[in-house]
């Protein structure tokens, strides 16, 4: 659910995202190497320890609650939006 949220909420927006999810059937839709080197920002819960968050250390991290990124995904969006926005202005 929350993965379809913020999916939602991205493409209101006009961008574009990779949802990846981990569970008890493991890692679905994983993104690659090749998506982070693309990403300009990385979306983690809080609820629970993420596999590999390693690989996303030189990209800003906006960390929500998974309820949150249910119920707010809209509003998590336009935090992504904001912060790239002073990411461009500062550049």
């Amino acid at each position: 659910m929350a993965a379809e949220a913020l999916q939602k909420a991205a493409k209101k927006h006009g961008i574009q995202i990779k949802v990846e999810t981990q569970g008890s059937i493991g890692v679905e839709n994983e993104i690659t190497a090749e998506d982070v080197a693309a990403a300009d920002a990385i979306i983690l819960t809080k609820d629970m320890s993420i596999l590999g968050e390693e690989r996303f250390k030189d990209i800003p991290i906006v960390r929500v609650w998974i309820g949150d990124a249910i119920k707010k995904a809209d509003a998590i969006i336009g935090k992504i939006e904001k912060l790239l926005n002073e990411k461009n202005e500062t550049a």
